[in-house]
């Protein structure tokens, strides 16, 4: 069951999650009430995952940012590469992809320096074929959760390497 006000109701939680309840009942016409008891069955069903702050990724040290293209030696499982990424904080996202490379990894870093290392960890993976990476430079869409960074970069990001 997802109709319309619940979908109401997720536009203005994506839009700004410290949305209250009353406000965003008074938007759509539903008390605060009936808006908690929808954002509730949302939460318990899934649809609603968790509520994040959007930070400015170089207030947490995160000063690098890059694309990786990932190449492996024969058919790497899904399930080979989400151990391998999860083991490099520095990455912030992850997913297979359709086209040449086998996944897309979204990294961030501390400095070009540090991207390097987090790079020559990756390669050093036995199953990888290649890299191509893509630093980036700007986000053209400032306000997008990409441009955001959802965790600080590690304490020790300089032995981390």
């Amino acid at each position: 069951m997802f109709d319309d006000l619940d979908r109401k109701i997720i536009t203005a939680l994506m839009a700004n999650a410290r949305t209250s309840f009353a406000e965003i009942g008074a938007a759509i016409g539903l008390s605060a009430t009936a808006v908690k008891r929808r954002v509730d069955r949302l939460r318990e069903t899934g649809v609603i995952t968790g509520f994040t702050a959007t930070v400015k990724p170089t207030a947490l040290g995160w000063r690098t940012e890059a694309y990786v293209e990932v190449y492996c030696e024969g058919a790497a499982p899904p399930r080979r590469l989400a151990e391998v990424v999860r083991n490099h904080p520095e990455i912030t996202a992850a997913m297979t992809v359709t086209g040449g490379a086998d996944a897309l990894l979204h990294v961030r870093a501390t400095d070009v320096e540090h991207f390097e290392e987090v790079l020559e960890r990756i390669r050093a993976e036995p199953f990888i074929r290649k890299t191509i990476s893509y630093m980036v430079l700007s986000h053209l869409l400032p306000e997008a959760p990409e441009a955001g960074a959802t965790h600080a970069a590690p304490d020790d990001a300089a032995t981390v390497r």
